[in-house]
């Protein structure tokens, strides 16, 4: 997909980051950027634009970015990526428990977000919303494990033969997985795979995004038959205990 396909909603109260992140991504071969300074304004550009991306700063003058993550989803489901000073560690959770797909704490090296947004390009991750016309026809991929099945041409997840909303990036997690049932991944591998760029320092969002699909797949999530953890090593989909 071309670079100026892509839709960026860039919410920030500070022109000065909204000004470099603008000049960067621009520079990058993005030319649909789009802003706003609070979240009444996000979630009006939002209505507006169906962007395919957002890169979501917490702190805003009229509420939180934590606040308007699942009404900005609900507009077009976009790939959310949190912009924040706040780096505890329950500031992640809540930003990925709240929707976001990616979280990166100021300050950042502005390159390093149009990297990411390049590698989820490779991987076809955006074209719905972008006015590239219609996809070409694919070949039905479905992947069945007994209690789930996932179905990657229609980005469907289904558990017990029920649909279930299920975000992005935890979709494309648990996708990974089932392409590569009984293999353990450590968390910077399926970093590097899922989100497509080096995972040293990540941990915290795989581990969110490991509970997200337990959450969604299991029976118990507390006690996981199907996502295990293989301890010291990392995470494997155990297809045979699937039924």
């Amino acid at each position: 997909m071309e670079h100026n396909n892509i839709k960026i909603l860039i919410v920030d109260d500070e022109p000065a980051i909204i000004s470099m992140l603008q000049m960067v991504l621009r520079k990058e071969g993005f030319d649909r950027i789009y802003t706003a300074a609070n979240c009444s304004e996000a979630l009006s550009e939002m209505e507006k634009r169906r962007a395919d991306i957002v890169l979501l700063d917490v702190m805003l003058p009229d509420g939180t970015g934590f606040e308007i993550c699942p009404q900005l989803r609900a507009l077009g489901s976009p790939h959310i990526l949190f912009l924040t000073a706040k780096a505890s560690d329950l500031d992640v959770l809540t930003g990925f428990a709240m929707g976001g797909d990616d979280y990166i704490t100021k300050p950042f090296n502005p390159l390093e977000i149009a990297a990411r947004i390049k590698a989820r390009m490779r991987r076809g991750a955006w074209g719905a919303s972008s006015g590239a016309g219609q996809p070409e026809a694919r070949p039905q991929r479905v992947w069945e494990y007994g209690r789930f099945a996932i179905d990657e041409t229609a980005g469907e997840l289904r558990v017990l033969g029920q649909p279930v909303p299920c975000p992005a990036q935890v979709f494309q997690l648990l996708l990974y997985f089932c392409k590569h049932p009984g293999v353990v991944f450590s968390k910077s591998q399926l970093y590097e795979a899922v989100w497509g760029i080096d995972g040293m320092g990540e941990d915290n969002t795989v581990m969110v995004h490991i509970r997200r699909i337990r959450e969604r797949i299991e029976e118990n999530p507390s006690d996981p038959r199907h996502l295990v953890t293989v301890r010291g090593l990392g995470y494997k989909l155990v297809k045979e205990n699937m039924a």
